[in-house]
């Protein structure tokens, strides 16, 4: 049996529009990149791409997406994503464009990058803080965000089933 190789490419959904992000869904992203892929590299390029083309990971809320492919075709899925300009979703077309951060061969190295590189992102927001109260709002944010209050609150959930 021979194990097909895949690669996995990190992307950011850039827009300015605030809707384009709430509305994101994997298949219409799916579908933006496979119009991409067809419209740079024709018949061919999307033949290739498309036999094990998926959306593995997405996150609306911070527009980061994880798309894998074959291995011998992450070079064509590379080059057409600049070329994906609108997404769209229940019939409203939102302008963004893809922003390729990672490219690696397992999710678990593409999840470390994302962490480091959400490290420096903070860390460039705390230092374009104008004054010392924009300093303390985004700390006490960061601080204020922990996986123990999510697990508490649903063991609290669960056992309110479970007495039902």
């Amino acid at each position: 049996m021979v194990r097909f190789k895949n690669r996995y490419v990190l992307c950011e959904v850039v827009s300015e529009d605030p809707r384009c992000r709430q509305c994101i869904e994997d298949r219409a992203l799916g579908l933006a990149v496979r119009d991409a892929i067809a419209r740079v590299h024709g018949d061919y390029g999307l033949a290739c791409c498309s036999i094990s083309f998926t959306v593995k990971y997405l996150n609306a809320y911070t527009g980061t997406v994880l798309l894998r492919c074959r291995k011998d075709s992450y070079r064509l899925l590379c080059s057409a994503l600049p070329f994906v300009r609108y997404l769209e979703s229940r019939a409203q077309r939102y302008p963004c464009f893809l922003n390729t951060l990672h490219v690696g061969g397992t999710i678990r190295t593409c999840q470390k990058f994302l962490i480091q590189y959400n490290r420096t992102q903070l860390l460039r927001l705390l230092q374009n803080c104008t004054n010392e109260e924009e300093r303390q709002c985004i700390q006490k944010s960061l601080l204020s965000c922990s996986l123990t209050e999510e697990q508490s609150q649903s063991g609290d959930e669960e056992e309110d089933d479970g007495t039902e």
